[in-house]
């Protein structure tokens, strides 16, 4: 397990290091030159130059990438354009937003596709079971900002129960009214992903429903309640890690869209105003860190499949030996 825990951080290390190195070519293929942000209409060339050498965009690009590279690794994303904030700071003050709306809704998501996913498989031979795998494949189609539009109108508009968007001042000082701002984006999130985690679930259930272990574990004596605790949910988990690795990393990329919809101040809509305002460190910092998360969260999902099934973890030690 030791080697294992060494080598998958060796490819965490080194899949960040390429992440790096197409952040810096992608920014650098924008057009335009980044001092343009700092600079004025008007502004003399002893201007532009000064602002390029505060930027570095005067020097040759193999330099710029050690400056970014060295940077990086000293975790400093550098300062606001716009601002004039450390980017970590504004990163910081934003994921305090983008993460809780995330793992909210991944929790909710799971809560909707875990028990109906495995219903409907159970269940696939009643009309019920067929609903639920029909009502799935209808919230995958529809695009997450339609979802956030139509719980706005019913529960916002209609019934008045929830706020349509925007988030309290003083953040998490005052946790109940955050929690009601996030109520919307939350079902929004957990609707859209738990439709789509649903089906998988099914279809682990599925294979579960007709293995020889199961069938097994039934004919010891085991009733059908207690052979599937006890031996399918343990191994459909396992497909199902990976896919909750991969849901988890969706739901933080888009954040940018629900975070659109409600009017919140997180990460996406950092990044929407650092490309408007061409505010690259926040630009850069912003899709550094996304990048980083995502990768951890791989990271965390193969060593928690590795935990769950002994037998990735025998074949690791097999493969070593």
């Amino acid at each position: 397990m030791l080697t294992y825990l060494v080598r998958r951080f060796a490819i965490l290390l080194l899949s960040l290091l390429i992440a790096a190195v197409v952040l810096f070519v992608l920014l650098r293929l924008l057009p335009g030159d980044p001092a343009n942000a700092l600079l004025s209409v008007g502004a003399d060339a002893v201007q532009i130059e000064k602002a390029r050498e505060q930027v570095g965009s005067n020097l040759p690009l193999w330099q710029q990438f050690l400056r970014f590279a060295g940077s990086l690794a000293r975790f400093d994303l550098g300062t606001s354009f716009v601002s004039g904030k450390p980017v970590i700071e504004e990163i910081a003050a934003r994921l305090t937003v983008t993460v809780p709306l995330a793992l909210m809704g991944f929790v909710l998501s799971i809560l909707i596709a875990v028990p109906l996913g495995i219903l409907s498989a159970v269940k696939a031979d009643r009309w019920y079971g067929g609903l639920i795998s029909t009502v799935s494949q209808l919230g995958i189609a529809i695009p997450v900002f339609w979802v956030g539009i139509l719980l706005v109108t019913l529960f916002a508009v209609t019934f008045r129960l929830f706020p349509s968007g925007g988030f309290p001042r003083r953040g998490w000082q005052n946790e109940g009214q955050v929690l009601y701002a996030l109520a919307l984006p939350v079902m929004t999130i957990g609707l859209v992903m738990g439709a789509s985690l649903l089906r998988y679930v099914r279809s682990a259930t599925q294979d579960v429903l007709g293995s020889d272990y199961l069938r097994t574990a039934r004919a010891l004596g085991a009733s059908f309640p207690e052979a599937l605790i006890r031996h399918g949910i343990r191994n459909g988990a396992v497909p199902i890690v990976s896919i909750l690795g991969i849901e988890l990393a969706t739901t933080l990329l888009g954040a940018v869209v629900v975070e659109r919809v409600f009017a919140l101040p997180g990460l996406g809509s950092m990044l929407l105003l650092a490309i408007e305002q061409r505010d690259y460190p926040n630009v850069q910092g912003v899709l550094f860190i996304s990048t980083l998360l995502v990768l951890l969260i791989g990271f965390a999902a193969d060593l928690t499949q590795r935990l769950i099934d002994p037998r990735l973890r025998e074949r690791a030690v097999g493969g070593n030996a």
